[in-house]
């Protein structure tokens, strides 16, 4: 009798959690979602669940998101169930965000699943075996950058991010206009982050694949994975937007979180990213002088309290965190068309993060 007491109060206190499974399968059935919460592999018991997770620190994290202005939503799952999912100042569910940079780690997806497939011998093939036309009049060191250059965000190119950027996606070339970019430091050197480099990546995957990036995308990625690929940018040439302005609903972020999260494979079995090259994309290979964060394939990483946390970032606050050590994956989205950037929120949400969502699962 005790112990069905404790499971039942257990069981009441977690739905007065804000966001938490239950609230959320509510907001499912009334949004016609018709799946609930379950996870990933189905829900877990909630014996086993609630043995360690804090509700205090959970209540006490979604408090603090509620008063970020900038934050629309936030979304946390533990051990494949959805424990928590608020969204803010007129975000839904069913609207998907502009990710912004979280589209790098897609298309580092993207090439992992074109080298596995034989369209990309591997991260050490130069880019003028691969763009044969657009490098044909370069010099030898252009042409000898490697895939592994550009996902790494060290092909020594001067950046196309930042106060470039507008010149970048202004110019009738994108392709040719990152590759004539001036030399700062030799390939495989320091870290320069550029969205053009992301972009020589969709046009990789452009020429070896025989397909658009955002097909290629879709038959690879998207329907394994169940989820809506939705048209975004193309440059002049008609390239898509290697690295930028994809559009996902923030549980959509989530499943792409979870994949990596389980090595890869969907629920179903099927091995959508091979386990190595998620492996080796989360190995740290430079470190960005402006955050201190380390940087592999396409995927940033840092270390809270001796814990590797994995993080997909996008301009504004757009965040995929995945937890390997704790089977945690947080999705955070935000408001991202203020002028400037907001260092201070960006901070907050990795306070959240380090202070109240780690904490409420044992980090």
């Amino acid at each position: 009798m005790r112990r069905t007491t404790l499971v039942f109060l257990l069981l009441t206190l977690a739905a007065t959690l804000p966001g938490c499974a239950g609230d959320a399968r509510a907001r499912d059935e009334r949004e016609g979602a018709g799946r609930g919460v379950r996870g990933a592999h189905g829900a877990m018991p909630p014996h086993r669940m609630r043995a360690t997770l804090d509700s205090a620190q959970l209540r006490a994290g979604y408090t603090r998101a509620a008063g970020l202005p900038r934050l629309r939503s936030l979304l946390v799952e533990w051990r494949d169930t959805l424990v928590g999912e608020r969204y803010y100042r007129g975000a839904t569910a069913t609207v998907p965000s502009n990710i912004k940079s979280v589209s790098k780690s897609v298309i580092s997806a993207l090439v992992g699943i074109a080298i596995a497939e034989g369209h990309v011998a591997s991260v050490r093939q130069p880019i003028g075996a691969l763009l044969p036309a657009e490098t044909r009049d370069l010099d030898a060191a252009r042409r000898a950058i490697t895939v592994e250059d550009l996902l790494s965000m060290r092909a020594g190119l001067a950046s196309t991010s930042f106060d470039d950027y507008g010149a970048f996606v202004s110019s009738r070339d994108w392709v040719r206009y990152v590759l004539t970019r001036p030399f700062e430091d030799q390939p495989g050197g320091a870290m320069r982050y550029s969205t053009g480099s992301s972009h020589l990546l969709s046009a990789i995957l452009t020429r070896a694949t025989g397909t658009s990036t955002y097909r290629y995308a879709q038959r690879t990625l998207a329907r394994p994975l169940g989820i809506r690929l939705r048209p975004w940018a193309t440059d002049p040439q008609g390239i898509y937007f290697g690295g930028n302005e994809m559009r996902m609903t923030p549980r959509e972020m989530l499943a792409f979180g979870r994949l990596y999260l389980h090595g890869g494979r969907t629920p179903d079995g099927t091995q959508v990213i091979p386990r190595a090259w998620i492996d080796s994309s989360w190995v740290p290979r430079t470190v960005s002088p402006y955050n201190g964060h380390q940087y592999g394939y396409g995927w940033w990483s840092r270390l809270v309290r001796g814990r590797r946390v994995h993080f997909a970032w996008g301009y504004g606050g757009q965040f995929i965190f995945v937890v390997p050590d704790l089977a945690l994956v947080v999705v955070m989205t935000s408001e991202s068309d203020a002028v400037g950037r907001d260092g201070g929120h960006l901070r907050a949400l990795h306070a959240l993060m380090d202070e109240h969502l780690l904490p409420a699962v044992g980090g």
